[in-house]
């Protein structure tokens, strides 16, 4: 069994304007409320595709208990840690033009609230692998991540990881299943401008030197490429008009598991389906209803990388 852990899970509240006036009353519309954190999407796109997954983290106030509730509403399997504070609500904005977001930082964990979550997972005999994504909230350190792959390693649990966190270069080191980096944080946390092909080679071979068994590294519209140690794939991507990329990234990450996690020699069909699925769910509030991905799917062309 897949865990999705996402430490500061949120409500996502995505809404559309005519135009934004300081000032002024804007009138919003289609608004759309959905239970949200990366590792939640991860789960949620893994059900679409028909893999069951344990959804945890760390929830709050009426927030988080909205989250819990509508999760196990779909019929996803909950396992929370409850913590005093509010599970935070962020506003995602389309004017017409372009996207404005508006993220807060959380509710904060006590170490207490840590030390059961990690109670939980030596306790969890039906966990095969845990992907981690998402951001840390206030009152847990970067080192926190090292309890848990260190518990993981332990445990022979498989590790995913999509974090922003400059931690990632340490984290290497445990030598997670699959890491989900994108071009920004490339540069961000390694240094690394990538300018051209070659440039992508280095850093998939780089970063596979450092401990990452498997490497999903996605360019947005630019496409993706996977390695892993032995192949390097790249696959294009399906042109579409943004209205959200919110959720893009997780749903690329969890449809790409669906297939490849249990049968890692799928990666071509494995890379078509993450880049139809995370292009229709940009073009999409919140996750969206996955309805063109098989029409996508069809355009989008895997190809082996020579080096």
């Amino acid at each position: 069994m897949i865990y999705t852990l996402t430490m500061n899970p949120a409500i996502d509240m995505n809404i559309t304007t005519k135009g934004l006036k300081r000032g002024l009353v804007n009138r919003t519309f289609d608004t759309v409320y959905t239970p949200n954190g990366k590792g939640v999407n991860v789960t949620l796109t893994l059900k679409h595709f028909g893999e069951e997954s344990v959804v945890t983290g760390f929830f709050g106030g009426f927030s988080g208990n909205y989250v819990v509730t509508e999760l196990e509403n779909r019929g996803v399997k909950v396992q929370p840690i409850w913590v005093e504070d509010t599970t935070r609500i962020n506003i995602f904005l389309n004017d017409g033009d372009g996207e404005f977001k508006f993220v807060n930082s959380g509710a904060t964990v006590n170490e207490d609230q840590q030390y059961e979550m990690i109670q939980m997972f030596e306790k969890a005999d039906d966990c095969e692998c845990i992907a981690i994504s998402g951001s840390l909230p206030p009152g847990i350190q970067t080192t926190y991540y090292e309890s848990i792959l260190s518990l993981c390693k332990k445990r022979g649990i498989d590790v995913v990881l999509d974090i922003s966190s400059s931690k990632l270069k340490d984290l290497l080191k445990y030598e997670p299943l699959l890491i989900k980096p994108n071009d920004e944080e490339i540069e961000e946390i390694f240094g690394i401008k990538m300018k051209d092909e070659q440039d992508i080679i280095h850093v998939l071979k780089y970063l596979h030197e450092l401990g990452a068994k498997n490497i999903l590294l996605t360019l947005g519209a630019k496409g993706a490429y996977f390695y892993n140690g032995k192949d390097i794939y790249n696959s294009t991507a399906q042109p579409v008009k943004l209205l959200s990329s919110a959720c893009a990234g997780d749903a690329a990450l969890g449809s790409f598991l669906s297939l490849w996690y249990k049968d890692q020699e799928n990666i071509e069909q494995a890379l078509k389906r993450s880049a139809a699925t995370g292009a229709n769910v940009a073009e999409s509030n919140a996750l969206g209803d996955f309805a063109k991905v098989e029409e996508y799917e069809k355009n989008i062309e895997v190809r082996k990388v020579e080096e």
